[in-house]
């Protein structure tokens, strides 16, 4: 349609995607209007004020997303493991069931993202954040059995791999209009893999600190990154906008718009 080819080729893609074609020919009618009111606006930056709520929608997922602590789970599992009071080969096996989890429960967040929806996937995502990470704490604060602490750490991996870590990508992908959307994903992205980094590199700081609460015992971070999931939680509940279902032009008006 962007690039002026007939409605019957618009048609035919829409079809080939699986959209009725009742449906089809109502989506041009609303896509030939999104388009012609994007024509005098067409020198409109990313940062021009209007797309404000979408920026901040993006940029809050993606430090939520890195804020559960999940690459530093996954980068530090066999340390973690091996200071819970697992062997080495057995914290190395453990870290390839870390592996197993988050591919499955992938596969499992891929079939529910559509018939859920984004939210439910978030909130569910987000609960089960917040209990194991809390549980995690507590097993290393209370110095309980390694096996439970690892149950508890792979609840936490299947829990983003159905929430954040199926949501994130689509839903950053969703909230910007056509003409800034390349440019919103990479803000979001940038977003996600710069704190991804901070967190890599600041967390394990705190597992090697000789201070006071931290010299032994790593619970606080565990601790720590429960609360900000708490603030997640009341993200999703109060500031994410359920996507599913609505078309894209449809958001993009909904999100633009200036209070």
């Amino acid at each position: 349609m962007m690039k002026k080819q007939s409605n019957e080729k618009v048609k035919k893609a829409m079809i080939a995607l699986g959209i009725k074609e009742e449906t089809a020919e109502l989506e041009i009618v609303n896509l030939q209007n999104s388009l012609s009111q994007e024509v005098s606006t067409q020198k409109e930056k990313l940062f021009s004020g209007k797309y404000q709520k979408p920026l901040v929608l993006a940029f809050l997922l993606a430090v939520f997303n890195q804020l559960s602590g999940i690459n530093f789970v996954l980068y530090y599992a066999p340390e973690i493991l091996e200071r819970a009071g697992l062997a080495s080969g057995e914290s190395l096996f453990s870290s390839i069931a870390i592996g197993v989890i988050n591919l499955i429960f992938t596969f499992i967040g891929i079939a529910l993202i559509d018939r859920l929806g984004r939210k439910q996937l978030m909130y569910i995502g987000s609960i089960g954040y917040i209990i194991s990470l809390a549980m995690v704490g507590w097993c290393f604060y209370a110095s309980a059995n390694s096996t439970l602490l690892l149950i508890f750490i792979l609840v936490f991996i299947a829990s983003h791999a159905v929430g954040q870590g199926a949501v994130i990508w689509v839903f950053i992908s969703e909230i910007f209009p056509t003409k800034v959307r390349a440019y919103g994903q990479a803000w979001g992205t940038g977003t996600h893999w710069v704190f991804a980094a901070l967190i890599t590199l600041l967390t394990p700081t705190f597992l090697d600190s000789e201070i006071g609460i931290f010299k032994e015992n790593p619970y606080p971070i565990f601790y720590f990154f429960s609360a900000m999931m708490v603030l997640q939680l009341l993200f999703v509940a109060f500031m994410m906008p359920e996507t599913k279902g609505v078309s894209l032009e449809a958001l993009a008006k909904k999100l633009s718009k200036k209070e």
